[in-house]
């Protein structure tokens, strides 16, 4: 996935930043490194569509690293110089462009940003090149589909193949990434806490009513002891509507036209999607066309990411990206802003041609009893545990007669959707 493949990058920036630091006084008196980070790409689909800002922090004494959101940020699109397109925040760090906005190919866009310190950021321009269309695609199970594997040790997948007429009128660079849709049964975990739909009341300790206004999230009690119904546990609770699971690429397929101009590219492999669980899912590949830098930062990016080696093996640099400070224009800024043209494809998987288990297998305790659980072991790494029924000591008690346990929204919107995938059957 490109989030996860962006961790390992800066996990490799952060140690080498860390590495630098040989004066024992610069430990202690700078205590962390911060960098900025950058994730935001526009295109020409009717879509939501994000800028995500964070700091990757790693503390010099410990070497242990994370992100921090950067929240609060004035972020803005421009176009062509000329038009500007405001962005609002989210959810922390994640700032969303209109929700009728759909980029122009052959239009120029920038990134420009502002922090609460005041310090101003902006991106190169970038112009959205076209993009063909994608003629075929298929997918075919292989239990060597993922490479690198999931959690040092999975590879079992499906292998998506596609057929594409290059143009011959120009040099293409192409990118290639996709968005699995899997059935989600579970929408939210309370951990050392319990999810309710309207505003939680606590009367007395551990004795609660629900209030008048919506809520719609986990609440956490204030004082919690050993022996309170929620002290050490994490509950589990079951979507309200129907609702798909979002999850973004395992890896990203580059590719430069160089050699195969205006010829048919048949029978390529531009993905592979883990086997989650034995349910059907719906995969959405996204075809880009990117800019000639845009190409080679991502396949920079994509050397540093996945063909790191042992201890031996020259140490990763982080890729400089397009996006600088304008008072500081050497500081380090991690990720690129692109603009970019995609054609989407969908394809339904119904994965009945299986071989092995998968990922959503307890290999200790075998298949999970939910229905949904094998998806949710695959992304949690832990078996489902819902709030206990009625008529059990170790769930919240409400004096007004709310219903226990409630189901919960499908949400958050940029992680899960109520909305049919374009292209699923039933």
């Amino acid at each position: 996935m490109r989030s996860a493949t962006l961790q390992a990058l800066l996990s490799c920036l952060l140690g080498l930043l860390l590495l630098a630091c040989v004066d024992p006084e610069d430990l202690v008196l700078h205590g962390t490194v911060d960098i900025i980070v950058v994730d935001g790409t526009v295109n020409n689909l009717a879509e939501p569509q994000f800028i995500r800002l964070t700091y990757a922090r790693a503390d010099r004494l410990t070497g242990r690293s994370g992100n921090l959101p950067i929240t609060k940020a004035s972020v803005e699109v421009w176009e062509d110089s000329a038009r500007v397109i405001a962005c609002h925040e989210t959810t922390d760090g994640v700032y969303q462009l209109p929700a009728d906005f759909k980029g122009q190919v052959g239009h120029a866009y920038q990134l420009r940003f502002t922090l609460t310190d005041g310090s101003q950021y902006v991106s190169t321009q970038q112009l959205m090149p076209a993009t063909a269309p994608i003629n075929k695609i298929r997918a075919q199970f292989n239990l060597n589909s993922l490479s690198p594997s999931v959690r040092g040790y999975y590879t079992s997948g499906h292998d998506i193949f596609i057929e594409l007429q290059d143009p011959i009128e120009q040099r293409n660079y192409y990118r290639w990434d996709l968005v699995d849709y899997e059935p989600q049964y579970w929408c939210r975990s309370c951990e050392q806490g319990f999810y309710n739909i309207y505003n939680v009341i606590e009367d007395y300790h551990g004795i609660y009513r629900s209030g008048p206004d919506l809520y719609e999230a986990c609440y956490y009690p204030p004082y919690v002891y050993i022996g309170d119904f929620v002290y050490g546990r994490t509950f589990d609770y079951r979507c309200r509507t129907q609702c798909w699971e979002i999850l973004p690429s395992y890896a990203v397929t580059l590719f430069d036209d160089q050699y195969s101009n205006g010829g048919l590219i048949p029978n390529f492999k531009v993905a592979g999607v883990p086997f989650y669980q034995h349910g059907p899912c719906l995969v959405q590949v996204r075809q880009s066309s990117l800019t000639v830098d845009a190409y080679r930062y991502y396949k920079l990016f994509q050397a540093q990411t996945q063909n790191t080696g042992g201890l031996a093996d020259t140490p990763p640099t982080a890729p400089v990206g397009n996006v600088h400070n304008v008072a500081s224009p050497n500081q380090v800024v991690v990720g690129y802003f692109t603009a970019t043209g995609v054609y989407t494809k969908p394809i339904y998987i119904d994965r009945q041609d299986y071989q092995g288990v998968p990922l959503g297998l307890d290999l200790t305790n075998g298949y999970s009893k939910f229905i949904g659980g094998e998806l949710f072991y695959a992304l949690n790494g832990r078996e489902v545990t819902p709030e206990p029924a009625p008529g059990s000591n170790t769930r919240p008690l409400f004096l007004d007669g709310t219903p226990r346990p409630p189901t919960a929204l499908c949400a958050p919107l940029d992680q899960r959707t109520p909305v049919k995938p374009a292209g699923w059957p039933n």
